[in-house]
């Protein structure tokens, strides 16, 4: 026995006439469920994830923006929309926050444990 699809199970709504008007509204149920799991949701948990990122530049992260510019960031200002980046020696653009796509290094300290070696 063929396992039910979505459009047997449309087909099959469609065949009653309308005639039962929970069969309607099981359909914008099953419609709007649809929409919630594969547009909605993940949208929304793309967003989450930018904002995360956003918030957590910090000074000498390398970035990249919407319009394909990769740059480090020089200056970031707590509370401000805009962040400064530099994308060649000297040359500083103020870009806003929003705007920045990506995060392709960041910053890290170096480990305590790595201390230079000693000539002997």
């Amino acid at each position: 026995m063929p396992t039910p699809t979505l459009s047997n199970m449309i087909m099959f709504l469609q065949a009653d006439g309308g005639q039962s008007p929970f069969s309607f509204f099981a359909l914008m149920i099953a419609m709007f469920a649809i929409f919630y799991f594969l547009l909605i949701r993940p949208q929304q948990k793309r967003v989450k994830e930018h904002r995360a990122m956003v918030d957590a530049i910090a000074r000498n992260d390398t970035v990249v923006t919407a319009g394909g510019l990769i740059g480090k960031v020089s200056k970031v200002v707590d509370g401000s929309d805009e962040v400064t980046i530099e994308i060649a020696t000297g040359v500083k653009v103020k870009v806003l926050r929003a705007t920045l796509q990506d995060v392709r290094s960041k910053n890290t300290p170096k480990p305590a444990n790595d201390a230079p070696k000693q000539k002997k």
